[in-house]
């Protein structure tokens, strides 16, 4: 029991410092080739697992990949990590990081990947444009997808600004999902 609650008492602390080394490297004029090594590991997992959401990425102006999500809380909760944008073509277009606060009654800890497809422009553009970071709920319409909805999507029904996938979970936390997130570049 105490060490779950070290866990959840940390997680503030590890967001800040995640955010923190990766804004060092960047700014040091260097990109983050653990950070990309591990976005692109992760989206592959999403792709053999979810063959609708490789699909989808042949439709996508761009990809943002979160390879690893932490989120903890005990009535106060936080989540936060690190991501690669790539464009369609697999080359890294920026650095970002989501996090997000809430409170309520919770209590628990895990960690997921999240993957974003940018379908087009006007998206991408949003984001990175944005000074102070896009907060999710907030400008481009974005849609979650679970493995139900991704099968029933196709070309004529793909009507939304980005889709989002949440995958690879572990750890107990009740809810999981976008809303609330801000997505802020990193290295400007």
């Amino acid at each position: 029991m105490k060490r779950f609650l070290r866990s959840i008492v940390s997680i503030p602390a590890l967001l800040i410092a995640l955010g923190c080394s990766t804004e060092q490297m960047l700014s040091s004029g260097g990109g983050d080739p653990q950070l990309e090594q591990a976005a692109r590991t992760e989206l592959d997992k999403l792709y053999s697992t979810t063959p609708k959401a490789k699909e989808l990425q042949g439709h996508a102006k761009a990809v943002l990949i979160f390879p690893t999500i932490y989120k903890a809380g005990f009535l106060v909760g936080a989540q936060g990590g690190n991501g690669v944008m790539f464009d369609s073509s697999g080359k890294v277009l920026a650095y970002y990081n989501a996090t997000a606060f809430s409170y309520g009654l919770q209590a628990g800890a895990q960690e997921f990947s999240e993957a974003m497809f940018m379908m087009n422009q006007d998206a991408i553009n949003y984001l990175q444009t944005k000074s102070d970071g896009w907060s999710v709920g907030v400008g481009p319409s974005v849609v979650v997808l679970d493995d139900g909805a991704a099968k029933a999507l196709t070309t004529t029904t793909m009507q939304s600004d980005v889709y989002a996938f949440l995958f690879a979970q572990e750890g107990l936390m009740a809810g999981m999902g976008v809303q609330g997130q801000k997505i802020s570049r990193l290295g400007r």
